[in-house]
């Protein structure tokens, strides 16, 4: 092999291996992404979890204070009672089905 052959399949090999160095970079990089992302995912669906129980509990207390009276929250509060009411009779119509 001549000196300029030797010279030319020597650059391309540091070439192929700054190629291979980048490319495990890169895949590296790319396995972190996809853990954190993974991570907020998980963290988005405990927020939207804490969320729902938060507008559940909101939900009771306003029922609560309806039942005890309180203002505006006892015309919403009869009107869930009755939602709730409807929905239980329809439970039990399915049940004597």
């Amino acid at each position: 092999m001549s000196g300029q052959g030797y010279e030319e399949l020597k650059i391309l090999n540091r070439k192929l291996d700054e190629l291979l160095d980048r490319y495990n970079n890169l895949k590296a990089e790319c396995t972190q992404l996809k853990d954190g992302n993974e991570a907020i995912k998980s963290q988005l669906q405990d927020r939207e979890n804490r969320i729902r129980e938060l507008e559940i509990k909101n939900e009771r207390i306003k029922l609560a204070g309806a039942l005890l009276g309180e203002g505006e929250n006892a015309t919403e509060a009869k009107k869930k009672i009755t939602e709730l009411v409807r929905e239980i009779e329809r439970c039990v119509a399915l049940l004597n089905r």
